[in-house]
């Protein structure tokens, strides 16, 4: 008997009458792969962003199958560049929909596998219906948040892309003097003014041009960091937001950081247990083991990028101002004494400790051992 019959003995394998559709967005346009699970998929391109084409390719799909228009409708896209609108939009016309992380959908391993937006469009219909028939494992499905909780997002996500903004104006500023053997330590302030006065005449005109419009392009960004962060501390200090003040209690936390934390992280996330955090911010390991090959591959680093890098950050910070904490012990005796690479693989650790710390803190009351409160009077300073 064959291996197949033998698994599905017994099992109820009918079908529930539903429709499922897998979208593949483009910029341009989406491709659609619409079936009910028991006939062969139709298929369909509507241009990107067209709801009505989205609604009159279910409604033909629903008479195609044989369905009423009672019938629910199962979707899914990969989380990307078009974020959750269309999510909402599917919810509110009674579409249940997943946002499906793309890292987490297996592919073929074959190197010259066949690859084309139908190809994709067809793999996501078929993993949506294996889902639904119990493989909740199969796939990560991102947590949508609310339109509040992604708009909050956005002060220090621009305020991060400034001062990277602000970083490349300034180095560019730099290596055009370089290019006339003129070195600043910084620029901008009454002390660049001045030696700028006395050294711009040297240069000549195309070049001194060119510093003066990055200069002015540099005062811009300058500015609107600076109100940014006027706005972020502001909000901070205004005690409307209890958890970034109790971080930003906690010694080596800034305003900044807590803001991050909060919003990118523990806001409006809920955790269940300390591994649950820890792979969200993608510090978690990654064992190879395969026969007699076992090899540790890192962390995963499939979480948050921000805070993954806040944390790395957050942990040498700690080490600073955290003396004598517990976190700190640890790591000094475990890696104080070793080279600069094992210091940098335990600073992961560290990080990983911490913002377990961070989030029994938050959750809980737990103050991290031995950690040390700033003054009441400084408590929003900047670390």
């Amino acid at each position: 008997m064959d291996a197949p019959d033998t698994a599905l003995r017994g099992q109820n394998t009918t079908v529930a009458a539903r429709l499922y559709v897998a979208f593949e967005l483009g910029d341009k346009s989406w491709k659609l792969s619409l079936g009910d699970g028991r006939r062969a998929p139709s298929r369909c391109t509507v241009v990107a962003g067209d709801t009505s084409a989205v609604l009159t390719a279910i409604a033909n799909a629903r008479v195609r199958c044989h369905l009423s228009a009672e019938a629910p409708v199962y979707s899914c896209y990969e989380a990307g560049r078009d974020g959750f609108w269309l999510h909402r939009w599917l919810a509110q016309q009674g579409i249940v929909n997943l946002v499906v992380d793309s890292a987490s959908i297996e592919v073929n391993r074959r190197s010259r596998r066949a690859k084309t937006d139908r190809l994709d469009s067809d793999k996501l219909l078929s993993m949506l219906m294996r889902y639904y028939a119990g493989e909740h494992r199969l796939w990560a499905v991102a947590r949508i948040p609310t339109p509040e909780q992604e708009d909050d997002r956005r002060l220090h996500r621009e305020l991060e892309r400034l001062r990277q903004e602000r970083t490349a104006h300034t180095n560019r500023i730099r290596s055009l003097l370089v290019l006339h053997n003129l070195r600043v330590r910084y620029v901008g302030g009454r002390i660049w003014t001045h030696w700028w006065a006395q050294q711009r005449e040297q240069l000549a005109p195309g070049l001194r041009a060119e510093i003066e419009r990055e200069c002015e392009r540099l005062a811009v960004v300058r500015k609107q960091v600076s109100l940014l962060e006027a706005l972020q501390d502001q909000q901070v200090r205004s005690g409307s937001h209890p958890g970034m003040a109790l971080l930003a209690q906690l010694a080596g936390i800034g305003t900044g950081s807590a803001w991050t934390l909060m919003r990118e992280l523990f806001g409006w996330r809920q955790f269940h247990n300390r591994r649950e955090v820890a792979g969200c911010l993608g510090l978690t390991p990654t064992p190879y083991a395969s026969g007699t090959s076992q090899v540790e591959l890192g962390i995963s680093k499939a979480g948050n990028k921000r805070c993954r890098w806040l944390m790395v950050e957050l942990a040498w910070s700690w080490l600073r101002f955290q003396p004598s904490s517990q976190l700190s012990r640890w790591f000094n005796q475990r890696f104080a004494d070793t080279g600069k690479r094992l210091r940098r693989i335990g600073i992961v650790a560290l990080a990983r400790r911490l913002a377990i710390a961070l989030w029994r803190y938050l959750e809980h009351g737990e103050i991290p051992d031995g950690a040390i409160l700033k003054p009441r009077d400084v408590n929003m300073a900047n670390a």
